[in-house]
């Protein structure tokens, strides 16, 4: 029996102004990056709010991968300052959850660096295939489970205090 290869699954929030354009000169350019991306267009990295990545996650992916402009150069001024705030507290979060780092990349991309695009999707597929899957609802499940028995063994444990009591 033969077990099939890991294919990461990621989505990649990019910045319209330059991370899009990025990935788009690489597309034209005709250079060769993993398919395992799926790419959200934002006008700004500074317009995806922690809930995004989080609920990505959530909903199946193995990595996430943020792209905005190089600070300083950002089309908004200072999208990508506040993106550079969330993320790190986002980063806290997500180690705090149990999600290995390197699942959740934030990168300053130009508009001009399309070999960049290429680089940075390339690493993060290979960093995500040698984690393997994160399978978050999968741990949403054994959560769930958990509390269920630790409210049954509190439950049973009041019941017998209660007739001790009684």
């Amino acid at each position: 029996m033969t077990k099939e290869k890991f294919e990461p699954r990621i989505v990649a929030f990019f910045c319209n102004w330059c991370t899009y354009t990025a990935a788009d000169l690489a597309g034209v350019s005709r250079l060769k990056y993993a398919p395992n991306v799926r790419v959200i267009r934002v006008m700004c990295s500074g317009r995806v709010d922690p809930q995004f990545v989080l609920e990505a996650f959530a909903k199946g992916a193995d990595g996430v991968l943020l792209g905005g402009c190089h600070p300083g150069d950002c089309h908004y001024a200072e999208g990508n300052y506040k993106t550079l705030r969330r993320m790190k507290m986002l980063e806290r979060m997500l180690k705090a959850l149990g999600v290995e780092d390197g699942r959740f990349r934030l990168e300053w991309i130009s508009g001009a660096e399309g070999d960049k695009v290429r680089t940075v999707v390339n690493e993060m597929t290979e960093k995500v295939r040698t984690l393997g899957p994160l399978d978050l609802p999968g741990k949403f499940r054994d959560w769930d489970k958990e509390i269920a028995e630790l409210e049954a063994r509190v439950s049973a444990a009041g019941a017998k205090e209660e007739k001790v009591h009684a």
